[in-house]
């Protein structure tokens, strides 16, 4: 089982993105939340592009990443869950949680640390929501990430089938959370009491800074809640909602190269300070 999910696990991956890519997109084109102000064909490209690059570069550099970590730390016995020898029935879910918790802290710190900012505000200077911009990060950010992730992996000696499934769960809910489209009231209610939804996300997509430092969950609604960051609507109402960052408002936010550049530019300093405050 560890070699054919070590040999399939990119296939596996890529097939679950694309049902799920082109049902969400779907979904989005039929009933959207908002009707797009912007060239979708030129948001998906920087998008998709943003992330086909940090995927080669995580490719390239890591060999396997997170995957090979897991079956690395399994073969020595290298992990809490290595070390007391627990059944996948609890080291699974166990894993699972841990993980989505360190995701939750990774995404605040990547808010509250400027030199991370730098990084993250790539993601943030997308002036529309949809299901490409959970795809909508600076390689060297998920470049970071995956050292992050591998590490934890490590430390908890995360079974190989969890590493897998987390990575399934993990694309497949920020491409739901992002997508733009609007669930009934009822069920947005229900849902977000057990994981972040859309209408729960986009808060976090808001322009103004006091609601873009909400919300940092992507999988599990509970952190938030858990730790004082939970915020269920904007101040001035769903409808008044302005996504992006307010120092990009042109058409810059849609070339790849500019985004790529974003974290390096001279005027970076500057945010910086703005954001530190």
């Amino acid at each position: 089982m560890q070699d054919f999910l070590l040999g399939h696990e990119a296939a596996v991956r890529l097939a679950v993105f694309g049902g799920m890519f082109g049902l969400l997109a779907a979904w989005e084109a039929v009933a959207p939340w908002r009707i797009p102000r912007h060239s979708r064909l030129r948001r998906w490209w920087a998008n998709l592009a943003l992330s086909a690059t940090s995927t080669l570069l995580v490719r390239l550099t890591l060999a396997g990443a997170a995957m090979t970590t897991a079956a690395w730390s399994q073969t020595r016995g290298i992990g809490l869950f290595n070390e007391i020898a627990l059944p996948l029935a609890f080291s699974v879910p166990l894993s699972l949680l841990a993980l989505d918790l360190l995701i939750y802290a990774q995404h605040m710190v990547f808010h509250r640390v400027p030199l991370f900012w730098r990084l993250h505000r790539v993601h943030h200077a997308d002036q529309e929501l949809d299901v490409t911009t959970a795809v909508r990060f600076h390689p060297v950010e998920i470049f970071v990430s995956m050292l992050v992730k591998m590490a934890a992996v490590t430390a908890l000696g995360a079974p190989i089938v969890a590493v897998l499934l987390f990575e399934i769960v993990l694309n497949a809910m920020a491409m739901f959370n992002h997508t733009n489209v609007s669930l009934p009231a009822g069920t947005e209610r229900l849902l977000r009491r057990a994981v972040v939804t859309p209408g729960m996300h986009r808060v976090h997509h808001s322009i103004r800074r006091d609601e873009h430092d909400m919300n940092f969950g992507f999988n599990l609604s509970i952190w938030d809640r858990l730790f004082g960051t939970y915020l269920g609507a904007p101040r001035e109402g769903i409808g008044s909602l302005q996504i992006g960052l307010d120092a990009y408002k042109g058409p810059e936010p849609m070339k790849l190269l500019w985004n790529l550049a974003l974290p390096f530019q001279a005027g970076a300093a500057r945010a910086l300070g703005e954001k530190a405050r």
